[in-house]
């Protein structure tokens, strides 16, 4: 048998590190969105009841997609909660890669990501496969379980302090809540007369919730520049 080479002792180091790395931070990730997904339940759980006393009936529930996704649904909205299986390193250009936290330890910029995305409740109810949905924030999670979040308004905005926010059971809760709040205020605005003043023949005589007229919350416009 060969001797093994300082060359090859070096390498072999280097699977071992780089890969137990991203292990501990897929676990950390995953851990973390269990907690998510325990927090949506019991938050619709103890508030489901209180919906029974508005005038109409009112959507509010909580639905496990398996082990990397999760919905809230409420009133005409879903969230969809979905976890990525593969761990990410920051951009070099990241504003975060410049902090000290960083700098000091370059493993924690590894990070698991949590998305969360904003779908009308019609666009399943309906299979309404041209709809649009919309990530509305996405939390980073790293081996330490140091995490910020990108996103509009109250979910980017928040939790952005990546050298000593600890993703805990009340930071769970903050995000959830201002994705819900975040998602009320987020309206359906009418499409452009451009975008819907041509219809075929086979889209009208398709039923509705075939058609191709997309249905999104702010269709037509640019949703990267949008102030909500």
């Amino acid at each position: 048998m060969q001797p093994t080479s300082p060359n090859t002792k070096s390498l072999v180091r280097a699977i071992i590190d780089k890969s137990s790395l991203k292990q501990k931070v897929y676990h950390n990730t995953l851990e973390r969105f269990n907690i998510f997904k325990q927090e949506s339940d019991e938050f619709v759980k103890a508030n489901k009841g209180k919906l029974k006393k508005a005038p109409f009936p009112v959507l509010f529930e909580y639905i496990d997609r398996g082990v990397f996704e999760f919905q809230v649904k409420f009133g005409s909205d879903i969230l969809i909660f979905f976890m990525h299986s593969n761990v990410f390193e920051i951009p070099r250009d990241h504003i975060v890669m410049k902090s000290s936290y960083i700098r000091e330890d370059k493993t924690r910029s590894y990070c698991g990501i949590i998305h969360i995305f904003n779908f009308l409740a019609d666009s399943f109810k309906y299979n309404r496969s041209n709809d649009i949905g919309y990530c509305i924030g996405r939390i980073f999670i790293n081996h330490e379980n140091h995490y910020f979040t990108e996103g509009k308004r109250e979910i980017g905005l928040l939790y952005n302090n990546f050298t000593s926010n600890i993703l805990d059971k009340k930071a769970t809760q903050q995000i959830i809540h201002s994705s819900i709040h975040y998602t009320l205020n987020f309206d359906l605005l009418t499409p452009p007369y451009d975008n819907i003043k041509e219809v075929t023949v086979a889209e009208m005589q398709t039923t509705l919730d075939a058609m191709s007229i997309s249905t999104g919350k702010r269709l037509g416009f640019r949703f990267q520049a949008d102030d909500h």
